[in-house]
């Protein structure tokens, strides 16, 4: 009997529990490659398409537009075209008789995040995979280690993968001293000491790339590798009306347009996302934190520091990803390829390219760190 694979309703986020159908990217008979996208879906945080795993043809749909599914649930089937149709339908039906939904008050299954003491200050990390050299995510102005959501585990496979949320940030103090560049290298420095990391590839997003970057300008042993997506650090200009914005914003109305400068497509902020963003924002400290992280990393809508020399002068392999369309950090910031740099650019693509292209960029990754 030939294999018959199940197409299911994944699982993005520690909090997801269903997910809705938007968009059929294959139809039934059309021939499917590993890594093909065959089914776009939604959740309360954003889209996503769901990937192949296997070569086969698309043979069933057994979800249509619009419909919701639990997280495990069945989209459709992918098998091999010799596949009698009665053993398809013999393989949904067991499937379906044997499913079972998770319930709301089910505990999540699968890693928590933590929290640490670092430098005095409160840090929450998310740690998925053992073993392997490690790799440390981090995220932009105003984002949190869901930032990764689409990458985190999906990197996971053969090594140990951490995300935090710098300080400022998430769940982390709300502290961020004098709002300094260092301060936040320090901080990513502090937390490899604390969960005993002598050196790991590090990945940043944004802001985020500009923390890497500090910590190989002063640091260099204790980064194997970079990854840099749309990163600060590399060129003056920044989008500095969005960030005056962002810290400004307080509201659904105001926030809302901002956040669509994020993506290439603005149907992806969500309802939940915004919602996400105002609590965030009106968590105590929070506006002082943006406010003071800004002035002294963006003052008066620039960068304030500029390290375009760092990847060419580490000596180590290099990633740079961008969004073509990036509207807040333009894609002429992106060094030129040579040596040991690789520099990809990802047409139709925004600020959060690690989201909205998540399939690509942990393709990027994978092949870069193996």
């Amino acid at each position: 009997m030939s294999a018959i694979h199940m197409l299911t309703m994944p699982k993005w986020g520690l909090s997801m529990k269903k997910g809705k159908v938007n968009e059929w990217l294959k139809g039934v008979g059309d021939g499917i490659e590993p890594g093909e996208e065959i089914v776009e879906v939604e959740s309360e945080k954003i889209a996503g398409a769901v990937e192949a795993s296997v070569a086969g043809v698309l043979r069933r749909q057994l979800a249509g537009d619009e419909d919701v599914l639990p997280v495990g649930g069945l989209l459709g089937v992918v098998a091999d075209a010799d596949v009698a149709d009665s053993e398809i339908d013999a393989a949904v039906a067991a499937f379906l008789a044997d499913f079972v939904p998770p319930s709301d008050d089910e505990e999540e299954s699968g890693p928590a995040p933590e929290k640490i003491e670092v430098v005095g200050r409160r840090i929450r990390y998310l740690k998925h995979g053992d073993g392997g050299q490690p790799l440390v995510l981090i995220h932009g102005f105003g984002g949190d280690l869901n930032n990764w959501l689409f990458n985190h585990e999906a990197l996971a496979g053969d090594r140990a993968v951490y995300a935090l949320d710098l300080p400022g940030h998430g769940e982390s103090a709300k502290d961020v001293g004098d709002g300094s560049l260092s301060m936040l290298a320090d901080t990513v420095l502090a937390f490899m000491d604390a969960v005993g990391i002598d050196s790991a590839h590090l990945a940043g997003h944004s802001m985020g790339g500009a923390v890497c970057l500090d910590i190989a300008r002063r640091a260099p042993a204790r980064v194997d590798s970079l990854i840099l997506i749309g990163s600060a650090g590399l060129g003056d200009e920044i989008n500095g009306s969005y960030l005056e914005g962002f810290v400004a914003a307080g509201d659904r109305r105001s926030l809302k347009p901002l956040l669509g400068e994020l993506f290439a497509d603005t149907s992806l902020v969500t309802r939940q996302l915004v919602d996400d963003m105002l609590k965030y924002k009106r968590l105590e400290g929070v506006g002082t934190a943006l406010a003071t992280l800004a002035g002294q990393l963006f003052p008066g809508g620039r960068q304030a520091q500029v390290m375009a020399g760092v990847p060419a002068a580490l000596g180590k392999p290099v990633l740079v990803i961008w969004g073509e369309g990036d509207r807040i950090i333009p894609v002429a910031h992106a060094p030129s390829a040579g040596g040991q740099l690789r520099v990809e650019v990802l047409a139709g693509q925004g600020h959060m390219v690690q989201m909205e292209a998540a399939n690509e960029v942990n393709r990027l990754i994978g092949h870069f760190l193996g």
